[in-house]
Formats: C-alpha cells, sequence, structure tokens
C-alpha cells in the first residue's frame, strides 16, 4: 500500500485543512477524492444551485492541488461503494476525512470503514467542520448541554484550554516530499463531470464557489464586523457576514473565524462569534439527538394536530400571504437560495403560528432551496421559531409580522426589492398596505391571507391542547 486518500466533502479548500494536514503526516503521496454522492443527489430537483457552487469550488480545489502535485479525482456514484473501490484501485493504505454529524452521512461513513477494515485498510476520520465536536463539550453531569447560554459559557472555557495560541499549520514541505514518490496511475484522474452528466443543469449564484472568493468575502466582512451587532437585523442592509454557504462546503476554516473573531475583540466581532458557537451548538445538538431530524425535541409538542389549511402552505411559499415583510423574504429565498437570518425567523414564526402548519413543511422548503442549506442549523432554526426545539423560544412568543417589518425594514426599502407591485407604498402604509387610510392600488397584491391577532389565538389553544394531551397520558 502506499498511497493515502484524502476524501473531501464538506471541507472544499487547502488552507487549515484538518484532513489534508493528517494526511500528510502519514508519510505517503496523498491523492484527493470527491464523489458526487448519488444517495444525496437522487431525488434532487435539477434546478437545485449548489450542484452549481459545488462544481465551482471543486474546479479551484482541483487546480489548487494539482500546484502541490496532489491529484484529485472526481467521482459519481455511491460514496459506500466509490471509496473503497479507489482505495483499492491505487492501493491506499488509510483514507482520511473529516466528521460529518448527520445522521445519513453518520451511517455512510461506517458502511465505508467496514469495507475499508475488511480490506485491510483504515478510516480515519478528524474534527474539521465544527471546532469542538461531539462530546468536547459537555455538562458536569457529562451529558450534551440542551441550552445554549450554559453551552456558551462552557464552549468558551474549552475553546481557551484546547486552542490557546492556535495558528494554522499547514505542512507544504513535507508535502512537496511526498508528492515526489506519488505513483503514476494515481496521476490519470477523470475530468470533473458537467452538470448535465449529473442530471443537473447550471444556475446563476448569487455568490461564487471557490476557497478564492470565500476569502474574498471574508475580508470585506472584517472590514464591517466592528457594526455587526448593531446592523445584522437589518435585510435592507449590507450587515452580516453573506459567509453562510462557504461554511457550509468548508471553503473557510472555522477554527480562523473562530480566530478573526476573538483577534477583532469588538462587540460585532463578539456577536458574531456568539453565532459560529450556535453553529456549534446546533451541531453537536443534532449529534446527541438525531431523532430531532424528524420530530420536536419536547416531548409535549411532539404529536400537535397542525391543521395545515389547504392552500396556505402553497402561497407562503410563493410570496403571497399578503402580509409584505413575509412575501419579500420568501421571493427573496426563490430568486436567490438566500435568505436574511431575521427574516428565516420572521417567516418560520409566521407559518406555524399565523397559518398553522407543521415546521417541517417549512424546514423542508428551506433544504430544498437555501444555497447554505445545513441540517443542524435549519433544523435548529426552525423548531426554535416553532417552540418544539432546544433552547427554543417560547410556543407563546408569537412574532406580530407587521411590527416586525415596521422595526427591522422601517423604510420598507428591502419589500420593494422583493415586492414591486408595492414599490410606489410610502412606508407609512407599505408594511399594512390592509390599514391604509385611503384607497390605494396595490397592482394585484393580495389581501392577508389570515388575521394575526385571530391565528394567534388558535396557535396558542394548538399548543396548550397538545401540552394537556401529553400531560393526561403522562399522568395515566
Amino acid at each position: 500500500m502506499n498511497t493515502t486518500l484524502v476524501w473531501f466533502r464538506r471541507d472544499l479548500r487547502l488552507f487549515d485543512h484538518t484532513a489534508l494536514q493528517t494526511a500528510i503526516r502519514r508519510g505517503l503521496p496523498l491523492v484527493g477524492v470527491f464523489v458526487f454522492d448519488t444517495d444525496i443527489l437522487n431525488g434532487l430537483p435539477a434546478d437545485d444551485r449548489r450542484l452549481t457552487f459545488i462544481r465551482q469550488c471543486l474546479t479551484e480545489l482541483r487546480q489548487s492541488l494539482a500546484e502541490k502535485n496532489v491529484p484529485l479525482w472526481v467521482l459519481y456514484g455511491r460514496a459506500e461503494d466509490e471509496i473503497p473501490a479507489l482505495a483499492e484501485r491505487l492501493q491506499a493504505a488509510s483514507v482520511v476525512c473529516a466528521e460529518d454529524y448527520e445522521p445519513q452521512a453518520i451511517m455512510r461513513d461506517n458502511h465505508v470503514w467496514r469495507k475499508l477494515d475488511a480490506e485491510g485498510r483504515s478510516l480515519i476520520r478528524v474534527t474539521d467542520q465544527v471546532v469542538l465536536a461531539k462530546a468536547a463539550v459537555m455538562n458536569q453531569q457529562g451529558r450534551p448541554y440542551s441550552v445554549f447560554t450554559p453551552y456558551k459559557k462552557a464552549w468558551l472555557a474549552a475553546y481557551a484550554q484546547h486552542y490557546a495560541g492556535w495558528q494554522p499549520a499547514d505542512d507544504w514541505q513535507t508535502l512537496s516530499q511526498l508528492q515526489s514518490r506519488l505513483p503514476e496511475a494515481a496521476q490519470r484522474t477523470p475530468p470533473i463531470p458537467e452538470l448535465a452528466d449529473l442530471g443537473f443543469t447550471p444556475q446563476p449564484l448569487a455568490i461564487t464557489g471557490g476557497e478564492t472568493a470565500a476569502q474574498t468575502m471574508l475580508t470585506d466582512f472584517m472590514q464591517r464586523i466592528a457594526l455587526y451587532h448593531i446592523s445584522r437585523d437589518f435585510p435592507a442592509k449590507k450587515g452580516v457576514s453573506y459567509l453562510a454557504s462557504h461554511l457550509r462546503f468548508g471553503t473557510l476554516s472555522i477554527r480562523h473565524l473562530v480566530y478573526l473573531a476573538r483577534q477583532a475583540d469588538n462587540e460585532g466581532a463578539q456577536t458574531w462569534l456568539t453565532e459560529l458557537i450556535w453553529r456549534e451548538f446546533y451541531q453537536q445538538f443534532l449529534f446527541h439527538h438525531p431523532r430531532v431530524a424528524h420530530e420536536s425535541w419536547r416531548d409535549e409538542y411532539r404529536d400537535i394536530d397542525w391543521p395545515n389549511p389547504e392552500g396556505f402552505l402553497e402561497r407562503w411559499q410563493n410570496g403571497q400571504t399578503g402580509y409584505p415583510i413575509v412575501d419579500a423574504a420568501m421571493r427573496q429565498l426563490a430568486a436567490s437560495g438566500y435568505m436574511h437570518n431575521r427574516l428565516r425567523m420572521i417567516t418560520a414564526n409566521f407559518l406555524v403560528k399565523d397559518l398553522l402548519c407543521d415546521w417541517r413543511l417549512g424546514e423542508a422548503w428551506f433544504a430544498r432551496h437555501l444555497l447554505d442549506f445545513d441540517l443542524a442549523a435549519n433544523n435548529g432554526g426552525w423548531q426554535w421559531a416553532a417552540g418544539t426545539g432546544c433552547d427554543a423560544q417560547p410556543y407563546f412568543r408569537i412574532f406580530n409580522p407587521v411590527t416586525q417589518s415596521q422595526k427591522f425594514d422601517p423604510d420598507g426599502t428591502f419589500i420593494r426589492r422583493y415586492v414591486p407591485e408595492l414599490a410606489h407604498l410610502g412606508k407609512d402604509v407599505i408594511h399594512a398596505p390592509w390599514l391604509a387610510k385611503n384607497s390605494i392600488n396595490t397592482h394585484g397584491y393580495p389581501a392577508p391571507i389570515v388575521d394575526h391577532a385571530t391565528q394567534r389565538e388558535k396557535a396558542l389553544a394548538l399548543f396548550k391542547d397538545a401540552a394537556q394531551r401529553f400531560q393526561t397520558a403522562s399522568d395515566a
């Protein structure tokens, strides 16, 4: 056995790449591999934006690796078949990859491990997509946290212990020496498949994939980070980092982002660091409690009898609810594959608490359209908004979409961008056109699908009924 395979997945970069550096320390020439996994791709729509983004990342990654004499094999098929087959073909002693914490990914990796082990090869899984993984941050009883504030305190303490003085340690000199012994067979890589060959069509993207683009966006954000805590809730402003997709596909290092946030040492950076820790919180929570991928974390809300009124979900999806801030957000998602974080909370709360639809329907819609879709973060966010998850907002906290609109898009700038039917309206009426004192032309924009005050009472009753039924069953 004369090579080490580096299996790229959610880590499509070279800088501060744990799997790559771990593989270098194995002392054998490296070969990179990425698999367009049919177990993931099958069932995805042909216009899924993520495939365009991933291919852009892979094109740059292959070039960057080639400059270091590391070939990148890009394959198409079932990863649990393709990885062991390539390891055998190239006589790899081991496969090194970054851990994934989603239930299906864990199952896939275990299948790969068993196949490799049967052939006398090893699967080495390392931490990369989070800073502190799995059981690295536990409470005093040795159990995972389910409340964020104490988790954050413990996370910061663990970080200080394990990452004090952190610096990236990319050993390219040793890699260069190893690659001088690279077998010729390993260098005969197939071309990167065209999207059409995978059953997908290229899509326009609001951002560009790849490590170079990621670093450019990071540099831009670091110039704005001091004001992050002030501007992050206003969708019409350039206030957030816009780095979620690059973090999702690993074109940025989470360790580097945390390092930069701590180095900046201002209120905006501290607020952003808290958001990065929320990401870690949801990742560890999904790992410890995989059932939340399919059901409510809170037992009392697991069997809510959701009304799911006919046509309501579709109008929410299409941005036709008659509530301008909700519709603008949903249209932004459809047009770009992105939605501002404040708007994710507003639209999720509206679907669950105003339209009385099962949160899982909205979660699935976001999963279908978000370029930055991450199961742990998406599920955590939806269960937070619905009041069914860990450390969620109380079920009786129900956002008023009009007051949210007035507070976070006060001039109506964001609404006008995505709801052109109302672009001519002033800020005094654009948030709730139906309340205008004088007759106005809304150019076909619909009246409100529901009355918020009425639906609020229905939502409260729905959650109270579920909790009472659970309590009765528990007492029986």
